[in-house]
């Protein structure tokens, strides 16, 4: 068995700080979808682990992203979503073009040398496959297709097809959990028999069964469905490093996809975006996201029942079985990489 990180890094400010700027500003993260982003003018604000960000479609029709900071007083530019055909921040109303670069700020004029070159919002990386679109606060980052590597063709071969996905709904959720804690339970379905019986009696978890992958930065888990037919055979539930999930059930045409973001040393929030097939039916819809609830439910009472044994300080660390969580060991070498 392989010691898992420390306790204390689940709890620790000071570790926290360490993984915003050692993976959380580095690293592609899913913040929305292209649907929210059709017309020139459309934008929508997100936040890529702790860096607030806003993406946008220019008056040319490229799609943008950039660091949604003033370069004046550092104010978030712009909030939620709309159309606009400028960003002016809110506070001392600077206004940029869409492409970033300054327009105007008041007063201006009076500041000898006052001079807007070089004031433009700074630019983020942005990425899609399919519908789904990805930010990274880092615009040098390795592209999106080394990090996501098989994941969109394994979604594809599965029977989702990505361009045809219409989206219904986003839930947003908040645990009394650290991150890691979070995506650590995410990587295994040891727990499923125990944690979850409806979910292990619709889907086949036994362990000869429930396929694992890992690629360098990603890690996939399949399962073939127990009762009931539809299109997609396999489930597939795909991480993202440091922070996406992507999810698809057995049954109709369906996919999930959300990151958990570190809002705090011990609370994690984020959102799950859910997309279905053309001719899925309302009620087929209702049936999945409340099967997804219920799952969701089930793991925020185990998260948080980690959280609060982890920093009751009685043990230093936890143990892993090599086979049943190699995921989770997989995805705890990339954080102490990342440490180091």
């Amino acid at each position: 068995m392989s010691e898992t990180l420390a306790f204390t890094s689940y709890s620790d400010s000071a570790t926290l700080a360490l993984e915003r700027e050692t993976i959380f500003a580095r690293a592609w993260q899913y913040v929305g979808h292209l649907g929210q982003v059709q017309r020139p003018g459309d934008y929508f604000v997100a936040t890529v682990g702790h860096v607030p960000v806003v993406v946008l479609r220019d008056e040319e029709g490229e799609l943008r992203a950039f660091l949604n900071v003033c370069r004046h007083r550092g104010s978030e530019v712009v909030q939620g979503s709309g159309n606009r055909k400028t960003l002016q921040c809110h506070y001392h109303a600077w206004t940029y073009r869409l492409d970033g670069e300054l327009l105007a700020a008041p007063r201006s004029e009076r500041e000898p040398g006052f001079d807007p070159e070089g004031l433009s919002l700074l630019p983020a990386g942005l990425d899609t496959f399919g519908p789904l679109v990805f930010v990274n606060p880092d615009p040098a980052a390795p592209p999106l297709s080394e990090i996501a590597a098989a994941i969109p063709a394994s979604l594809e071969s599965g029977g989702i097809e990505l361009g045809a996905l219409v989206f219904n709904r986003r839930v947003d959720f908040s645990l009394d959990a650290n991150w890691k804690v979070v995506i650590e339970n995410y990587l295994e379905c040891y727990h499923c028999p125990t944690a979850h019986p409806d979910f292990s009696r619709a889907v086949d978890v036994h362990p000869d069964r429930y396929v694992l992958e890992t690629g360098r930065w990603s890690s996939s888990q399949y399962a073939k469905a127990r009762i009931g037919t539809g299109a997609i055979e396999t489930g597939q539930f795909h991480f993202l490093w440091p922070n996406t999930r992507i999810n698809v059930f057995p049954g109709v045409p369906n996919l999930s996809i959300g990151p958990a973001l570190p809002a705090e040393s011990e609370r994690t929030t984020g959102f799950f975006d859910y997309f279905f097939g053309a001719g899925v039916s309302e009620t087929e819809i209702e049936e999945l996201i409340a099967f997804d609830t219920q799952v969701g439910a089930e793991d925020r009472v185990l998260v948080e029942s980690v959280q609060r044994g982890m920093r009751s300080g009685v043990l230093d660390h936890g143990r892993l079985l090599p086979q049943s969580e190699r995921l989770i060991a997989h995805f705890q070498t990339l954080v102490r990489d990342a440490y180091s």
